[in-house]
């Protein structure tokens, strides 16, 4: 039985390294640092519903060229103590490689189970998105791109000003005109690690390190994101 175990995981890595090997053939895979830099606002309207608003800047190509700036306004509704859910909007200014702007607009659907365990904090978050993009300049512009995103996070409360966290998250590509081919497949995962450091009871602002992966596309990419973060919360 010793032998048969052993000889099954020796199949499976020699499968996995071939899969692995014929992905580097179809496509190449460029890398790209950049960072992502996001200022946060929370107003609670009263004890179950809470107003949202970011602003964030992108920036890519080794830190070197602006990628996008997005707004979001949206609502979360806090349904239990372990379960909420949010609608949010999302206005996407992307700079194209021509130097113009692609203006795009996503809905975004939220639910998100959590838990404690002991200072383990745990939760799932589950996103639906449909994402318009150049409305009136393409044909394709009001047909939209569907996503659903799972997020798992677990972070650890130390009774501390700051606040250690981790995530991934993978994204499934339900439709989108402009790239049928990975349509239907898991196609891109984000591992993420930072610190939340509480300035105050309104005020707290973090660091992350996050790595994002592509397979399954035509022009993969690895992303290697700094990001900063402020949240005002009322």
């Amino acid at each position: 039985m010793r032998h048969k175990e052993i000889s099954f995981v020796i199949h499976c890595l020699i499968c996995c390294l071939f899969y692995c090997g014929t992905e580097k053939v179809i496509a190449q895979n460029y890398p790209d640092a950049g960072s992502w830099n996001t200022f946060n606002v929370e107003y609670g309207i009263n004890n179950k519903l809470t107003g949202l608003f970011t602003e964030e800047c992108r920036i890519k190509e080794n830190f070197s060229r602006l990628n996008l700036f997005y707004t979001n306004m949206g609502i979360e509704y806090k349904i239990t103590k372990y379960f909420k859910m949010a609608l949010v909007y999302r206005f996407i200014d992307k700079f194209q490689d021509d130097n113009s702007f692609s203006f795009r607009h996503r809905l975004m659907l939220d639910l998100t189970l959590k838990n404690k365990f002991s200072k383990f904090g745990l939760s799932y978050r589950q996103r639906l998105q449909a994402e318009e993009r150049d409305v009136y300049s393409s044909d394709a512009g009001k047909v939209n791109e569907w996503y659903s995103r799972n997020k798992f996070a677990v972070k650890y409360d130390l009774d501390k000003p700051y606040t250690p966290y981790a995530s991934v998250e993978f994204r499934y590509q339900l439709h989108n005109p402009r790239k049928i081919e990975s349509d239907q497949t898991w196609h891109r995962v984000r591992y993420v690690f930072g610190v939340d450091y509480k300035l105050s009871d309104r005020n707290t602002c973090g660091v992350y390190y996050l790595i994002q992966k592509e397979w399954s596309v035509l022009d993969p990419q690895d992303q290697y994101i700094v990001g900063l973060e402020y949240t005002l919360s009322f």
